[in-house]
């Protein structure tokens, strides 16, 4: 008995060691020697976006950060900067592209970085918040992620938008099409949005955002379009009178992921990025859709020292149909179709 109690002591050691390599993690719970082994860094994702709060997709993603972390249990750690690591619409892309930050989103410049988009922004092709979203969150959306993972090496989080685009100025009202003649309206550099105004009767001048407020205070442009949600986060009000209400550009944008970074990630955290980025999206569109009505725009910028008029709407549809349609149409063709054909 002495004996066989003897070499239980001196083995208990090596015992112990080759149950907990039996065991696997079940054997290292069971021996509470499971703080001493390091737990995996959470995967930090970056995201940028050219705006902070309480512009309507910097609510979104902001919340979307928080509920990020909160549902990976630590695993994710989305860390969401509007307007102060990166502000600029492309220099975003181009670091999302290149891998020096997860996520971003090109805001209003989504054509200019992504020329495929460019047909959606056709003046009054899309013509209600319905068509536009059923569309994107069905295979028109699902057709544009595989292309753009393929061609542009990232992955389409989600679509969402800033509405409908409306006319600002400084001096006049725009109500007709014959309104624009002779205005130097600020335009996104991307040709479409060019194209429209041009084609409505003004004359476009492409600009990047950071200029457009000197250019507007010193007289270099008459005026611009902006969404009503956007017209109120960027304070246009400050350099205009008047608000035209015109729906003459649908405003469709997206939220992208590196490639290498998205397939990194888990099935289970895919599921929890994309899932949380469907949810942003409809905070989002909640957001910017409940102020882009007349009344709405009315109770929101009169305050604030703006005018705002309802524009002709049926007048400027018939001159883009007539004057910017035919070109268009035949550029995207397939796609084309597709979109007048889609109903809501």
């Amino acid at each position: 008995m002495t004996t066989i109690m003897k070499i239980s002591s001196r083995n208990l050691l090596s015992i112990r060691r080759r149950s907990l390599v039996k065991g696997g993690m079940a054997g290292i719970l069971a021996s509470g020697l499971a703080p001493g082994f390091a737990r995996a860094e959470p995967k930090k994702l970056v995201m940028a976006h050219i705006v902070p709060p309480p512009e309507s997709g910097a609510v979104g993603f902001s919340w979307q950060a928080d509920e990020v972390r909160k549902r990976s249990g630590g695993e994710l750690d989305m860390q969401f900067f509007g307007g102060t690591l990166l502000t600029k619409e492309l220099e975003i892309m181009n670091a999302v592209k290149s891998g020096n930050i997860a996520m971003g989103t090109p805001a209003g410049a989504a054509a200019t970085v992504f020329p495929e988009m460019g047909v959606f922004l056709v003046p009054y092709l899309v013509q209600s918040y319905d068509q536009a979203y059923k569309m994107f969150n069905g295979p028109i959306g699902d057709a544009l992620d595989k292309q753009f993972q393929e061609k542009y090496k990232v992955k389409v989080l989600t679509f969402f938008d800033y509405g409908f685009r409306h006319f600002w100025t400084a001096k006049k009202a725009i109500v007709e099409p014959k309104d624009l003649r002779g205005l130097k309206i600020r335009v996104q550099p991307a040709k479409v949005f060019g194209d429209t105004i041009n084609g409505l009767g003004g004359n476009a001048v492409p600009m990047g955002w950071g200029e457009v407020i000197s250019a507007a205070k010193s007289g270099v442009i008459d005026g611009g379009d902006l969404p009503i949600v956007n017209q109120l986060a960027l304070k246009i009000y400050e350099v205009s009178k008047f608000c035209s209400m015109t729906f003459h550009n649908y405003g469709p944008t997206l939220t992208v992921m590196n490639l290498d970074m998205w397939n990194g990630l888990t099935p289970a955290q895919q599921k929890l990025m994309l899932d949380t980025s469907r949810e942003a999206q409809g905070k989002i569109r909640q957001l910017t859709e409940s102020v882009d009505n007349f009344a709405a725009a009315k109770r929101e910028l009169e305050p604030k020292g703006m005018t705002v008029v309802e524009g002709d709407v049926a007048a400027f549809r018939k001159v883009a149909q007539e004057k910017i349609w035919p070109a268009y149409k035949v550029q995207y063709s397939a796609l084309w179709d597709q979109i007048a054909g889609f109903k809501a």
